[in-house]
């Protein structure tokens, strides 16, 4: 069971792709039901030890090892980890989809974002304001274009929420070499 950060990294080399907290049905293995810390919450409040790690671990070890771990949404809206040679050479050409193929309010959500990239609170206000659409509208339509592929969190550690930009500002090679 795994306990420090540098097993989870392991872990994500090792499985290629987990989730970050169990999902029924995934064909992924998780951090969750693979890290062997407490799940009792501290006396004085605050998270369990387990909860902590694991929500840690998501994020820093794609800020730590930025070149060998993708962060993103696979189908189905899990968060994963993911090696980064499985990403390029499997996920990224068979999951990927063109943001003109998305919906009217997820193509909004990318144009906002690709004009001036944000944290999520930013964006969804902008969002609302500009397509007058509801939170859970606008979640929905983030969602589609983590799971296509468009838009990917920032691994820069001085965001401290999901900071996005469109993939292409990230991962332009991957992007390059796929395009038509």
């Amino acid at each position: 069971m795994l306990t420090t950060f540098d097993e989870a990294y392991q872990f994500v080399l090792d499985q290629k792709v987990c989730t970050v907290f169990g999902s029924k049905g995934s064909a992924y293995a998780s951090l969750w039901d693979n890290t062997g810390l407490s799940e009792e919450k501290p006396k004085e409040g605050g998270w369990s030890p387990k909860v902590m790690a694991v929500w840690d671990w998501k994020t820093r070890i794609p800020q730590t090892y930025p070149e060998t771990v993708f962060y993103g949404k696979v189908p189905g809206g899990d968060a994963v980890l993911m090696e980064m040679n499985h990403f390029q050479s499997i996920h990224y050409p068979s999951s990927y989809l063109d943001v003109a193929e998305l919906d009217p309010l997820s193509q909004e959500v990318y144009d906002l974002i690709r004009i001036e990239p944000m944290y999520t609170g930013p964006l969804r206000k902008r969002a609302i304001e500009k397509v007058a659409c509801t939170k859970s509208q606008f979640d929905t339509a983030l969602k589609k274009l983590q799971v296509s592929l468009n838009v990917v969190r920032s691994n820069d550690p001085k965001h401290k929420n999901d900071f996005w930009l469109p993939m292409r500002e990230v991962h332009f090679d991957i992007v390059s070499r796929h395009e038509s």
